[in-house]
């Protein structure tokens, strides 16, 4: 399929600097030429087998991921730099070396280039940015009376799987609708072993209540069948059956059980209703439709498992070239799709792919079972197609208008705070703690296209006055989980602070505009908490990007904080020589009113913005942002470190020895009192594991004590 001829013009990456600076051939051949020279090297040893090949640049950064038939024929049309179009040769021009891997056949090559896209984001393809993991339903089968429930992450045995689903929503939908019509139970096997009484959900008609035996195994058994059989497609035989049974009861004057029947049919017949696109005759199949305007993509996909619609989620393919092809956006955009998700039976697309071939093959290798294309052209397929369409057109729709007001604001940002042009990258910081406990700095990042969230960073404060206590999570990494919503808990982000902790500023506000410094307050020192952060941030991205050529340096960094945390601040980035990063703190006003914050800059009197003023209320939301993810970082590392137990500092003890030990002996305190011939007799204990843990609590324990109960050992409370 690939021959010696140009190739076609790959797909980039967001990066104007592409698109508004041409490489002229008179004044950079010479570093045009060097990049001809590296492929021409790789060319001398490269096979004429099929495989993926990699171009990177002078960091080793991955600048495009391309798959061929043959690598020899494929990257040889590279050095015919007067045949490329520009953004090819600019592609050439940055190369420095190439790596490739050889695969069994071209499908192959396509599921692995799919792969290296997706994890290593080459700035010249199309990229499908997708950081949420897809909601399953869980029915488990290690438990008499198995639980549903909803799922998210790696697959484990002893469960049947449903989905994917589109959105927690759609994932939650169905799974109230299988408990009204089968009465699943949905608590966890400690809250059923529990019971000894119907919860809530039974008495709303939405669980059997196994856990009191309300029902038999075999039935609840028959629940668990119908609710296989209903996710698999099955819903007419259900609905049969249950109409029978229904009239059974009726006939024997069994009311009120006739009148549950009655109730779980309706149920049923308004799950059906709720599909605003059926496919009748149609069980597990996606539909995949693509929209174009102004040079941006959105690809809508509708998810269809057992005829039922798990709904819709829309996909923003990133690309730089503006006039890409449908059909080259649709083609990448599918084997990025379905490198994390089980490719269905068949799949309808919008558009006809010229290769549709290569990826059909390609999906029934990684499904292990036939997978078919198709683009319809009429009836009932064609009607759902097109309906993806329209949904595909207004969402990208949306989010043009959306992104516009977005460069209004950003425009607006740029004015007040003297910068040469919108910023592209906003970071703002806070943290959190309580009286200097479970202390975290956090770091979200915005953009022209909203919240970054898979740029957020998380860091548990260690070396300033703050006591240390086990944390939850490890210092910066990546945060991209959507946390809950911030409720009316009190817990303390960063305090605006102008007292006399604070170095002084140029037209510094009084204290009144600023609020009080928490470090004066008994609690932990927010100074150094945010000196802290800042040194780990730009202390690493120095030594990882020493010139500051890469995308992740911000454009201004917005500090929740007076006068003493922008002073904090300042004095890390002149040690590390960024005085010339533009950094404001936004200092809450009286009574830590919204509307009547305070911005504070070096060399600047501080100052107030109108109350109904636009910018106003977008720096407000980047603070507030930046408050939530402080809270729920804190509460998250506070929650983990109460969970502790010191069983957890025994080397070797896993989740599954803990829950052994402590079903058996109750307690950690137990566990510790515990002899070692107790602790040899606990099931699932071996006579080295109970050693290890008696010697663990008991330290130079010798003969006969090894077998005895101990209590605490010195030095132990």
């Amino acid at each position: 399929m690939q021959n010696a001829g140009p190739p076609p013009e790959p797909p980039q990456d967001e990066d104007p600097a592409v698109e508004t600076q041409p490489l002229a051939l008179t004044a950079e051949a010479g570093s045009v030429m060097e990049g001809v020279a590296v492929i021409e090297a790789a060319l001398a040893t490269m096979p004429l087998a099929p495989g993926v090949y990699r171009m990177l640049d002078a960091k080793g950064d991955a600048l495009y991921v391309g798959k061929a038939r043959s690598l020899k024929k494929r990257v040889v049309s590279y050095t015919q730099i007067p045949r490329l179009p520009e953004r090819l040769r600019r592609m050439v021009h940055l190369t420095r070396r190439m790596e490739i891997i050889t695969t069994g056949s071209e499908a192959e090559a396509l599921l692995l280039e799919a792969n290296l896209i997706k994890k290593l984001r080459p700035r010249f393809n199309i990229v499908l940015r997708d950081d949420k993991s897809y909601p399953w339903l869980v029915i488990t089968e290690d438990h008499d009376y198995p639980q549903i429930t909803k799922h998210r992450g790696e697959k484990r045995k002893g469960a049947s799987y449903w989905g994917p689903f589109a959105s927690a929503w759609a994932v939650d939908q169905t799974l109230t609708a299988l408990q009204k019509v089968f009465l699943l139970r949905s608590c966890r096997d400690t809250v059923f072993e529990s019971r000894d009484r119907p919860c809530l959900l039974h008495q709303i008609k939405r669980c059997s209540a196994p856990c009191v035996e309300r029902i038999s195994r075999p039935d609840y058994a028959g629940l668990v069948r119908d609710a296989k059989k209903f996710l698999s497609g099955e819903t007419p035989s259900i609905q049969k059956a249950l109409a029978a049974e229904m009239e059974q009861a009726a006939e024997s004057l069994e009311f009120e059980r006739a009148a549950s029947l009655r109730d779980r049919i309706r149920g049923l017949t308004y799950v059906q209703g709720q599909n605003n696109i059926n496919l009748d005759g149609v069980g597990d199949a996606d539909i995949v439709a693509l929209h174009q305007i102004a040079g941006q993509s959105c690809v809508q996909v509708f998810f269809f498992r057992g005829g039922r619609n798990n709904g819709n989620r829309s996909f923003f393919p990133s690309h730089l070239k503006d006039d890409a092809a449908p059909e080259e956006v649709l083609s990448a955009f599918l084997t990025q799709l379905y490198d994390d998700l089980p490719p269905p039976p068949l799949v309808l697309l919008s558009h006809a792919l010229p290769d549709a071939g290569l990826i059909a093959e390609a999906l029934t290798l990684k499904a292990g079972k036939k997978v078919e294309l198709a683009t319809p052209q009429r009836g009932e397929k064609r009607s759902a197609v097109e309906h993806a369409a329209t949904n595909a057109r207004e969402a990208l729709e949306r989010r043009l208008a959306e992104g516009t007001a977005q460069v209004a604001l950003l425009e607006g940002v740029a004015r007040l705070f003297d910068l040469a042009e919108p910023p592209r990258r906003i970071e703002v910081y806070d943290n959190s703690h309580i009286q200097g406990s479970h202390a975290y700095g956090v770091m979200i990042v915005a953009g022209p296209d909203g919240f970054m969230k898979n740029a957020y960073r998380k860091y548990a404060i260690q070396g300033t006055s703050l006591p240390r206590v086990p944390v939850a999570v490890a210092a910066e990494v990546p945060d991209a989980l959507a946390d809950p919503a911030l409720d009316g808990t009190t817990l303390s982000a960063t305090a605006p602070a102008a007292g006399p902790a604070a170095a002084p500023l140029v037209g510094a506000a009084p204290r009144r505009a600023g609020g009080g410094s928490r470090a004066a307050s008994g609690g932990g020192d927010d100074f150094a908490m945010m000196k802290e952060v800042f040194e780990r941030r730009f202390g690493r991205a120095l030594k990882e990007d020493p010139e500051r050529a890469g995308e992740g340096w911000p454009d201004l960094v917005l500090i929740d904080g007076g006068a003493g945390q922008l002073s904090a601040a300042r004095e890390v980035m002149a040690e590390l020589g960024l005085g010339d990063l533009n950094l404001v703190a936004v200092a809450k006003g009286p009574d830590r009113d919204a509307g009547r914050e305070w911005f504070h800059r070096a060399e600047h009197p501080p100052f107030q913005l109108p109350p109904r003023d636009p910018v106003l209320y977008y720096l407000q939301r980047l603070r507030d942002e930046a408050h939530r993810f402080a809270i729920t970082t804190h509460r998250a590392g506070r929650s983990k470190a109460i969970t502790r137990s010191e069983l957890d500092e025994i080397p070797g003890v896993g989740s599954a020895i803990k829950r052994r030990l402590l079903n058996h002996f109750g307690s950690a305190r137990g566990v510790r009192q515990a002899g070692a011939e107790d602790l040899r007799n606990c099931p699932g204990i071996g006579p080295s594991m109970a050693t290890r843990i008696h010697e663990h609590f008991h330290p130079g324990a010798t003969g006969t004590n090894l077998g005895k109960p101990a209590g605490r050992t010195a030095g132990r409370d």
